[in-house]
């Protein structure tokens, strides 16, 4: 393709040298340049591609956006200036594979929690209903039915466009993909063109980016903003932020809830380990999903596949068989008759959410013991508020190391005690070692008690300095069972 044809959607302000030339490839990575690529010089978080991109034409580049003019040129290079070389590369990636989400239904998930379960449910729903479907999400890639491991929430505008290319050529209908707080802040999902969005909630995460909380809700409403009026914008009325998602956004405005009167509507008749009684709009169903966070996950599963067009005997049928994704409050019992459950939340409000499905549906005769931690190199305001939503919540409470990164994890187990009211000291062990801490709760349960696992959920690995050692949750409380 040309360089006037790759680009005829971007807002080009001067173009200096030819446009009609040929391109190989797109990089905003200047190492991954090779002859005649163009490269976009993308001013990212940690580096500014213009600083590279000397570095890029020696690499064989010989098409340079940017959003400023280097100081000297090279007369064998075309240098085309955009106001934003991130959006550019979107719409430029876009065009490049064939626009291929116009090709796809494609619908994105956005929100603190339930972005995964969502996505993750929408792609079973519609797959086992029939239709060819493509996932984009933090767990993993899935293009109709083969599997691609994920490294981010939502991958950058190459990755991206590539995935949903492929997924069209091998027939898929439909895309399920996560929609991340920082994609949408940095154009990634420029370009794209959606046929619908979904709102979970918005509550303490990711503050070390956003640095407030409007920053972040804004984050989230900028998708909305820019959805077409050919799309539909779903949002959680249960959350106090879900009608600021609407405010100016052109599509079809669609609302769910389970506490106040909505476009879809539903109320938990029965909760057990095993799942949960619903009625949705007037029917009942019986989900394996367990929690209320769970059955306002269905209700946005339901709603959106109505939206799409599913047929509502198929999509209660459908829903009804669904089971959680991987990391999601996924159940691990031991012989002995100890509830184990592992999940991802790794949010104050997320191990309220999980804790409060917990002590909804317990005896309260029985112990619960939470393991839980904190990653390092992240938002560490939300490090006390997590251990206190979970002390006040549990019999025992367990602080040890998550993904500690970079940082000491006694230091983050440190400032999560620091959440602690005094009066819980004793119901509190810190262990760093995640592996024994939870082989400590495996060893005090007994028979009916109830062990959570929390923070890193389907992760099977643990970040420390840099290298990701082998770690999977799930797999080492089974073998705490195994050797209690």
């Amino acid at each position: 393709m040309k360089i006037n044809e790759i680009l005829r959607n971007c807002n080009v302000v001067k173009t200096v040298g030819t446009a009609d030339r040929e391109v190989t490839m797109l990089a905003f990575d200047s190492r991954k340049c090779v002859k005649d690529s163009m490269f976009f010089a993308v001013c990212g978080t940690q580096v500014d591609g213009h600083d590279y991109i000397a570095k890029a034409i020696e690499n064989g580049a010989k098409t340079i956006v940017c959003e400023q003019l280097p100081v000297s040129f090279d007369a064998d290079v075309t240098y085309v200036v955009v106001e934003n070389s991130a959006k550019a590369l979107g719409y430029a990636a876009s065009e490049y594979f064939g626009n291929p989400s116009s090709k796809l239904r494609l619908v994105g998930v956005t929100g603190t929690n339930g972005k995964t379960t969502i996505a993750t449910l929408l792609y079973r729903l519609f797959t086992e209903a029939g239709y060819a479907c493509g996932l984009l999400s933090t767990i993993e890639n899935i293009i109709d039915g083969k599997v691609i491991p994920s490294t981010h929430t939502t991958g950058d505008q190459l990755e991206l466009n590539e995935l949903l290319s492929k997924m069209v050529d091998v027939g898929c209908e439909y895309a399920f993909m996560e929609v991340s707080s920082h994609s949408v802040d940095q154009d990634r999902i420029a370009g794209l063109a959606f046929e619908g969005g979904i709102f979970t909630n918005l509550t303490h995460d990711h503050l070390d980016y956003h640095k407030t909380v409007a920053a972040y809700r804004d984050a989230k409403k900028k998708f909305f903003d820019n959805l077409p009026a050919t799309a539909f914008a779903l949002t959680n009325l249960d959350d106090r932020n879900g009608m600021v998602m609407l405010q100016n956004t052109k599509a079809r405005k669609k609302t769910y809830s389970l506490l106040h009167d909505a476009d879809f509507k539903a109320v938990v008749l029965e909760s057990c380990f095993d799942g949960m009684k619903l009625r949705i709009n007037g029917k009942e169903l019986f989900t394996l999903l367990v929690g209320r966070f769970n059955a306002s996950n269905i209700l946005a599963i339901y709603g959106a596949a109505s939206l799409l067009g599913m047929k509502e005997d198929e999509l209660l049928c459908g829903v009804s068989k669904l089971h959680s994704a991987a990391g999601r409050f996924q159940m691990v019992y031991s012989k002995s008759g100890v509830i184990g459950i592992v999940d991802y939340a790794h949010t104050p409000d997320a191990l309220k959410n999980v804790l409060d499905t917990i002590n909804e549906i317990r005896t309260h005769n029985e112990t619960l013991i939470t393991v839980a931690g904190a990653g390092g190199n992240r938002d560490a305001a939300k490090r006390p508020e997590m251990a206190d939503a979970a002390v006040t919540r549990s019999d025992r409470l367990i602080i040890t190391s998550d993904n500690p990164r970079f940082e000491n994890p006694e230091d983050i187990i440190a400032q999560m005690k620091a959440g602690v009211n005094g009066a819980f000291y004793n119901k509190v062990l810190c262990i760093t070692d995640r592996r024994e801490a939870i082989r400590t709760a495996a060893a005090l349960a007994k028979k009916g008690d109830i062990i959570l696992v929390a923070g890193k959920g389907h992760e099977n690995y643990q970040d420390v300095k840099g290298v990701k050692h082998h770690f999977d949750d799930k797999e080492e409380l089974e073998n705490a069972f195994n050797e209690k």
